[in-house]
């Protein structure tokens, strides 16, 4: 009988001196619990409940209640017959029943198992066929779980967080970007939402995530390897991708505001070939978690001059921003041609880690554990989270965009440290303009650009002309 191949001399055979190391490599460590559950009562939990979130679009709430889950809990969203919405616990406190079967009132929802009304803040307004006494004594006993929450822009925000302690709601000023159209979108993954968050501080996955590896998702620039820079201030947290294309020098920042709001620049406007000034973001959003093995980025997809072009305002359109590929895939493709969702969600549920080998690369990532920790950590011991409300006036600016400077070489054959120079200097000129309106933050920081070409990329800001 022929038994297969066999091994040759020598203790391993035919595989010589080849280091496997599969056997004691195995899985053995546990996810951080501080960093990754996320449910109610746990660290990290209630330091996001300290924020305002997305939770729905618009859109999904129509004429009957929704089923809703976000930092581990069960609720059900509605808009009432006065065109309030509502968002509350699934269960109605009498029997248990769920309120996602309710009907709508004009001012409310009602159980459909025996009837008690609720208000949108949770108030018993009926409980019928109780007596009197009985009814007044439940009213002032009996409450529906309740969250304010309130419309923008065709998103549902919502604050699941001690009511002494609701902050106001961030108007940030890509808000309010003339001429720009927001497309409200949500895009699922399945897995913990520190892995989807994760790669707004990993600039260099889009040189081979978008590129080398996968197909072509944006443009043919993103697939040079740039300079990596990071920038810590305040509530923000940014990572600069500089990179050379031809004559040109592309600067795109990435940036997170604690906890889980983040901006990028833009998908298909620009790819580094032509000069490009002061660029903003593809897509305003928030990474919220689901649970703790599920998340939803909840977002406005940007259309105009300054964030991707209208002819990407498609159905699918959200979704390639959003990740580089449409979400509903075979998986032959996705396997093929894996996007963020295939990324983050090849990681397992909740990711381990003590498994991983960062790599200065990552700076950004670890950078962002750690505030985040400090910050989860600060809120168990009864401290107040760092919030852009308390540090800035309304609009916050932001700073997440694209650039492309028409920089020629200098004759350096590594130009890295020029392009870290260059990205300083960016920072810095952006910096500069906060506390201005749009039309003059624009004015400026376009004007320093101008001056910074006309000098080589070599000038500090503080030496330019405001253009």
């Amino acid at each position: 009988m022929n038994a297969g191949p066999q091994p040759g001399p020598g203790p391993l055979g035919r595989f010589g001196d080849a280091d496997f190391r599969g056997y004691g490599a195995r899985r053995h460590a546990e996810p951080d619990e501080e960093l990754t559950r996320v449910g109610p009562d746990t660290p990290c939990g209630e330091y996001l409940r300290r924020f305002w979130h997305p939770v729905a679009l618009s859109s999904e709430i129509a004429d009957l209640p929704i089923r809703v889950r976000v930092l581990g809990e069960d609720l059900v969203a509605f808009r009432d017959g006065e065109a309030r919405v509502g968002l509350v616990h699934r269960r109605c406190p009498h029997r248990r029943a769920s309120l996602e079967y309710g009907t709508l009132e004009g001012r409310g929802i009602r159980c459909c198992y025996h009837g008690w009304h609720f208000d949108v803040d949770g108030t018993l307004l009926e409980a019928p066929g109780q007596p009197p006494e009985a009814q007044a004594r439940l009213k002032r006993r009996v409450r529906l779980g309740a969250y304010p929450a309130f419309e923008h822009r065709g998103l549902v925000f919502a604050f699941l967080g001690p009511p002494q302690e609701m902050p106001e709601f961030p108007i940030y000023d890509t808000f309010e970007l003339p001429e720009m159209e927001m497309v409200p979108y949500r895009a699922p993954f399945r897995c913990n939402w520190l892995q989807v968050l994760d790669a707004i501080l990993d600039p260099i996955h889009t040189s081979f995530l978008h590129s080398s590896i996968s197909r072509e998702q944006f443009s043919a620039g993103f697939g040079e390897v740039g300079r990596m820079d990071f920038f810590d201030r305040d509530a923000w947290l940014m990572g600069t991708n500089t990179r050379r294309v031809g004559g040109h020098v592309w600067l795109r920042v990435n940036e997170l505001v604690l906890p889980n709001f983040t901006q990028a620049g833009a998908a298909f406007a620009a790819d580094g070939t032509k000069r490009h000034h002061y660029g903003r973001t593809a897509f305003v959003r928030w990474v919220v978690p689901v649970d703790d093995e599920n998340t939803v980025a909840l977002a406005w997809a940007c259309f105009g001059e300054r964030g991707d072009p209208p002819a990407w305002n498609t159905p699918e359109g959200p979704e390639l921003i959003e990740q580089g590929e449409v979400f509903d895939r075979p998986y032959e493709q996705r396997q093929r041609f894996p996007g963020d969702a295939e990324a983050v969600e090849g990681m397992g549920r909740i990711t381990v880690h003590a498994e991983e080998h960062l790599a200065p690369s990552d700076k950004g990532v670890a950078l962002m554990r750690r505030r985040l920790r400090a910050q989860i950590r600060a809120v168990a011991a009864g401290e107040q989270p760092r919030r852009v409300t308390d540090l800035a006036s309304s609009p916050v600016p932001t700073y997440g965009g694209d650039t492309v400077l028409a920089l020629p070489r200098d004759g350096e054959s590594d130009e890295s440290e020029r392009f870290s120079r260059l990205a300083h200097t960016f920072m810095q000129i952006q910096f500069e303009a906060d506390g201005l309106g749009e039309p003059e933050r624009v004015a400026h920081v376009t004007g320093r650009l101008r001056a910074l070409e006309a000098n080589g990329g070599t000038i500090d800001p503080s030496d330019l002309s405001a253009g």
